[in-house]
């Protein structure tokens, strides 16, 4: 089982008891005065038998208190999720932190910033990166790209999720779009592993009838289940901080009622998804401030409050349409703050351009980000040996810890040294060619991709995917959606 980061102290709150009772009462309020649509028969039956109150017409389930608090309790604070490779599992919850894969609908060039729709082979080549990468531990659905060249958009997830299973032995999130749960599921089991099934709701208020099947399906398999409810401060959701708290909480809870009621206990991490938006411009806004203390407070309600696993996506994406510095200080603040609050989950690596790109050059300089923060998480020692009061003794006064053997024993451990970040002289630097991280972080993803070889299926494994791949482009044929 991969590691991950542990947070060897209290989580950051910056709400009191007395805030996140409130935040928890109105949301609440919303589900049992307000209620929530679920676009599916199927699930509206389920909830009516578990004590809703159901408007068929409309589609609309108020849920009473006492069932959302009773399905909070049946949430586990921890789970696990099985990948292809054992050694790559990982238990999702607690205070261990993770990593997963960003991605973007298209290419990104690192030098000047132009999309462009990727081809198949970059595709897996961003796949190969991330599998390489120590601080990636899981995979999204449609990652690294949502869109493939030559690939029907109806295939582009079951053919994204085969090229993961193919390249990669990590955990990988399933999607739910026009069925693709289905073949998702398969090609899961045909490589001997689970994925984070996926049901995302609709804001504000609402679940699709996609996720809504989805659910049944992804629990069916045994699977646990990734829950979102993507939205915008000022258009989905209210434009206050506390007001998209409750109506987000609301949604998630609405969510995790539904998925109890079919599958009590299941494992169940709920992600937090919530942007700024531009009112100037329309656009969607990240890195902002709003965002990262609705992330923080977020955490703090479902970690310590609900003891459910939490996943943050605000630090994925930026608006710098190049990989500069703005890029970073979008994206590195809300990833620190997710990781001091209590996310067991950060999406981060590789995504640029809002959501509309991605490039794994991004990845391997998020490699280093993720690790420093996870190295800060991990803490330090205050031990004896640590403090060494004998060593500072020796050096004395006007001395030097340079040659002691405690400085050549743990200075690699102490702290993390970056693989691609410029940490050299001036002198150093002109020598070697003036190399900018960007130059370093191409000559690192060059290496990843000469010498990194992912375990691939075996041969029936292989034989598998391809004819579950061709089952699923004869199901979409017969629906008229290719």
């Amino acid at each position: 089982m991969q590691n991950g980061y542990k947070r060897n102290f209290e989580p950051l709150r910056i709400l009191s008891g007395s805030q996140v009772e409130q935040i928890h009462s109105a949301a609440l309020q919303v589900l049992d005065e307000v209620g929530f649509r679920y676009e599916s028969e199927r699930a509206l039956k389920l909830l009516e038998e578990h004590g809703c109150r159901v408007d068929h017409e409309e589609r609309v389930a108020k849920i009473p208190p006492d069932l959302v608090e009773w399905a909070i309790r049946k949430t586990p604070s921890s789970f696990m999720i099985r990948a292809r490779d054992p050694e790559k599992s990982i238990r999702l919850g607690c205070n261990t932190l993770y990593f997963m894969n960003s991605a973007g609908a298209r290419h990104a060039d690192v030098d000047t910033g132009e999309v462009t729709m990727p081809t198949l082979e970059q595709n897996n080549e961003g796949v190969i990166i991330s599998d390489a990468l120590e601080s990636v531990h899981c995979f999204p659905s449609y990652t690294p790209y949502f869109e493939i060249g030559g690939v029907p958009p109806v295939m582009s997830c079951p053919v994204s999720c085969a090229q993961r299973m193919r390249f990669s032995t990590k955990p990988s999130r399933g999607a739910q779009p026009t069925d693709s749960f289905i073949w998702e599921t398969k090609l899961a089991q045909a490589a001997g592993a689970q994925l984070l099934g996926c049901v995302e709701g609709a804001a504000p208020l609402s679940l699709a009838e996609d996720p809504c099947n989805a659910a049944f399906y992804y629990l069916d398999a045994g699977f646990p289940i990734y829950i979102a409810s993507g939205s915008l401060m000022g258009a989905s959701h209210p434009i206050t901080v506390a007001g998209a708290s409750v109506s987000h909480n609301a949604e998630l809870l609405a969510i995790i009622v539904f998925l109890q009621c079919i599958k009590p206990g299941c494992g169940v991490i709920a992600n937090n998804f919530v942007s700024a938006m531009n009112m100037q411009t329309g656009d969607l806004n990240f890195g902002t401030a709003a965002v990262s203390l609705h992330q923080i407070a977020y955490n703090q309600i479902w970690h310590d409050y609900y003891k459910i696993p939490v996943n943050n996506t605000g630090a994925a994406f930026s608006n710098a349409k190049m990989i500069d510095y703005q890029t970073a200080a979008e994206k590195l603040p809300l990833a620190m703050c997710s990781a001091l609050s209590g996310a067991n989950l950060i999406v981060l690596h590789g995504g640029v351009t809002g959501e509309l790109a991605y490039n794994p050059v991004l990845a391997v300089m998020d490699d280093d980000i993720a690790k420093t923060i996870g190295r800060m998480l991990e803490n330090f020692d205050v031990s004896d040996d640590m403090i060494g009061l004998d060593v500072i003794k020796q050096v004395g006064i006007g001395g030097t810890f340079l040659n002691t053997k405690q400085t050549r024993t743990l200075w690699k451990t102490e702290d993390y040294m970056q693989k691609v970040f410029d940490k050299t002289s001036y002198q150093e630097w002109v020598a070697g060619g003036k190399k900018t991280i960007l130059d370093k972080a191409k000559d690192r993803t060059e290496e990843i991709l000469a010498t990194h070889k992912p375990v691939p299926l075996t041969d029936q494994q292989e034989k598998d995917v391809q004819s579950i791949l061709k089952e699923a482009e004869k199901y979409y044929k017969e629906k008229g959606l290719i």
